[in-house]
């Protein structure tokens, strides 16, 4: 595959000539069922649409991963109390219930990369004439598309209806919640599968399909998870090999002119312009002050007030950085101006977060994620930023955590990461020092990236370190409301989409909702 540009397949591609019968139901230039999946290429179309999901599932992500997390909030849409926004600020707030619409999309994205990775996978059982090699990358790819989307979906929402094979009648369309291991159990052997059927990297940079190492990456993260430590540090210490590595520069990683570089380890593909065919991102613009006018970060004037001002960065993230951490000024940016009493910014000036600490009088300072914004964008549906799902870093903190909790020391893995980033080395110390210290710098190193929610849930940190949160941005943003941002036990879940529940009478509730 030249760069993944993940077209959306169609497969009825019907031609209907002036002299066709009226009950010729299936035209002689039409593809059906039964005779579409046959040619290398046809398989190639199928496997592209299974990734197709991955874009409309970040434009979503962020909702129920970063800003359900200290990291980011949203700011006041007050003078706008229509649903989009209620729901958005719920999750962040902890207030969301099971009619979130945020929260059913997600579940249906990626359950549209499970129904489209299962199809390829079921099809190609019966496929013959495929080449060896077209038949294990096809296969390796689906099942790591599939286990990725079952990963998300555990981790969200516990166990979940395990669709292992084609949907092809009603009864197999409704299926009970599996339990958890089970789901674990799965995403497992698809990982496995995926690491032996898939290649490493040709050359860099890179196609965009998944990998051998993207599926490693994987199931490393799978294993820390499930604390299995041993077989996470095996798999970690095999991506070396594969010719992966650090960028020399951290802000690079994230540049449309370096995608999919040695440090990508898998990264969702995006395409900017306007043509047939492009697939713009714009979430550079959601994360983002409301405005009608963004020319001064954007560089071309884009009205963002429908959908931004949400995942702006904390001062309690902010604070987090070392000093000298070169990733802080990579990663956020400052805008000063003032907001209308429709709540909507105006643009006045753009400035460096390091060591901002006064705001001229008569303006407020904002900060933004600057790390997906590289202006001026060509233009206005979106920019070329590709979204990181794994990189080569996040591999490194992975060992380093893997390692420490296994009594070897972490110290080459992590300061690997530091050293990167111009910080000092992190000298020896005991087993708990070290195992905050590497969640610390996940934090600031993957900042954004959709990490922090899963990490705090993995480290059992999740409801002090939040309720801590609360109180403290309850007293920086007045508009937030005096019950939010208050976790208890059973929202380190999501609720089950309520339409899912009412759709499947076997399905059940999570506790709480």
């Amino acid at each position: 595959m030249k760069k993944i540009l993940l077209y959306t397949l169609v497969i009825s591609l019907t031609v209907s000539a002036c002299q066709q019968r009226f009950l010729d139901l299936s035209p002689k230039a039409a593809y059906t069922d039964n005779t579409y999946f046959q040619t290398d290429a046809q398989f190639k179309q199928a496997v592209t649409a299974a990734y197709a999901p991955l874009l409309d599932l970040m434009n979503n992500d962020f909702y129920l991963s970063e800003m359900r997390s200290d990291n980011t909030f949203y700011q006041s849409a007050l003078a706008n109390r229509g649903t989009a926004f209620v729901f958005r600020e719920n999750i962040s707030d902890f207030k969301d219930g099971a009619t979130n619409s945020y929260t059913a999309a997600e579940w249906q994205y990626l359950y549209q990369i499970i129904s489209r990775a299962n199809i390829v996978i079921s099809r190609l059982k019966t496929a013959s004439g495929l080449p060896a090699a077209s038949v294990n990358s096809y296969d390796g790819q689906s099942k790591f598309l599939r286990a990725f989307a079952y990963f998300k979906l555990v981790r969200l929402f516990g166990g979940v209806p395990l669709f292992v094979d084609e949907v092809k009648d009603a009864n197999s369309a409704f299926l009970p919640r599996a339990s958890v291991e089970q789901v674990y159990q799965h995403i497992i052997a698809d990982a496995n599968d995926a690491i032996r059927e898939l290649n490493v990297p040709a050359k860099f940079p890179q196609t965009g399909e998944a990998t051998k190492g993207s599926a490693t990456v994987l199931l490393a993260d799978v294993m820390v998870t499930l604390q299995r430590w041993a077989e996470a540090e095996t798999l970690l210490a095999t991506l070396p090999t594969m010719g992966y590595g650090l960028n020399a520069d951290y802000a690079s990683a994230f540049l449309p002119t370096n995608k999919n570089s040695k440090e990508s380890l898998f990264e969702v593909q995006y395409l900017d312009g306007t043509t047939t065919g492009t697939t713009p991102n714009t979430l550079s613009f959601n994360f983002l002050p409301r405005s009608t006018n963004t020319t001064l970060l954007t560089g071309v004037a884009i009205n963002n007030s429908g959908a931004a001002g949400v995942n702006t960065p904390t001062s309690d993230l902010i604070s987090a950085y070392e000093p000298s951490d070169k990733r802080l000024e990579a990663s956020i940016g400052i805008t000063e101006g003032t907001y209308s009493a429709s709540n909507l910014f105006t643009f006045s000036a753009v400035k460096s977060v390091v060591g901002y600490t006064t705001t001229p009088a008569g303006r407020v300072a904002v900060p933004y994620i600057k790390k997906y914004l590289h202006a001026p964008l060509s233009a206005l549906t979106g920019s070329a930023d590709n979204f990181p799902i794994y990189r080569y870093a996040e591999a490194l903190l992975l060992l380093a955590e893997a390692q420490n909790e296994q009594g070897k020391s972490p110290l080459v893995a992590l300061n690997t990461v530091r050293s990167r980033a111009g910080l000092p080395s992190v000298q020896a110390a005991d087993q708990a020092t070290l195992r905050q210290l590497i969640l610390h710098e996940r934090r600031v190193e993957l900042a954004f990236e959709n990490k922090r929610w899963y990490d705090l849930i993995r480290s059992s940190t999740a409801i002090a370190t939040l309720n801590a949160f609360g109180e403290k941005i309850k007293a920086q943003a007045n508009y937030l409301p005096a019950d939010g941002r208050m976790v208890t036990p059973f929202r380190l879940l999501f609720p089950i989409p309520a339409a899912e529940v009412g759709l499947n009478p076997l399905l059940t509730q999570n506790l709480g909702y």
